[in-house]
C-alpha cells in the first residue's frame, strides 16, 4: 500500500491548520505600523514620525486636534490596520479617528518635512521630536 498521499493529504492539513492559527489573536504578531530606518522612526511612508510633549503617555488622547492636526497630521490607523500589538496601541482622537501611538504616545508626520530622511521638526518650539 502506498503511504506517500496519506502523508501529503496530512502535511496539507496541518498546513491550514497553522495558517489559520496565525491569524487568530494570539497567533503571529501583527506588523509594526512604522519601522525604524537611520535611527528613527518612520511611517509606512518614508516619513519622519514625531511625539509631542504635551500628549500625555497612556491616556488614550491626543491634545493636537484642529490646526494643530493640519500642521503635524496623525499616523491614523485604518479600519484595515493590524491590531494593537507590543509597544503599539491605537488611540481614538477627538473627531472619532483612530491615531497609532508607541509607548502610549500619539505618533505625527510634519507637514514641512517633504522628503523621507527629513526631520525638520525635530525640536520645534521646544515640545517635537523625533522618534529615535
Amino acid at each position: 500500500m502506498n503511504m506517500r498521499p496519506l502523508y501529503s493529504l496530512a502535511a496539507a492539513a496541518t498546513l491550514v491548520a497553522l495558517q489559520a492559527c496565525s491569524s487568530m489573536p494570539g497567533g503571529a504578531t501583527a506588523p509594526a505600523p512604522a519601522m525604524m530606518t537611520d535611527g528613527m522612526l518612520v511611517g509606512p511612508n518614508g516619513m519622519t514620525l514625531y511625539t509631542f510633549d504635551k500628549d500625555t503617555a497612556g491616556s488614550g488622547k491626543s491634545v493636537c486636534n484642529g490646526p494643530c492636526a493640519k500642521n503635524w497630521p496623525p499616523l491614523m490607523a485604518g479600519a484595515n490596520s493590524p491590531m494593537a500589538s507590543g509597544d503599539y496601541s491605537v488611540i481614538t482622537r477627538d473627531d472619532g479617528g483612530k491615531q497609532w501611538a508607541l509607548k502610549g504616545k500619539p505618533l505625527y508626520y510634519w507637514i514641512k518635512d517633504t522628503k523621507p530622511g527629513d526631520k525638520t521638526g525635530d525640536g520645534f518650539n521646544g515640545v517635537w521630536r523625533i522618534v529615535k
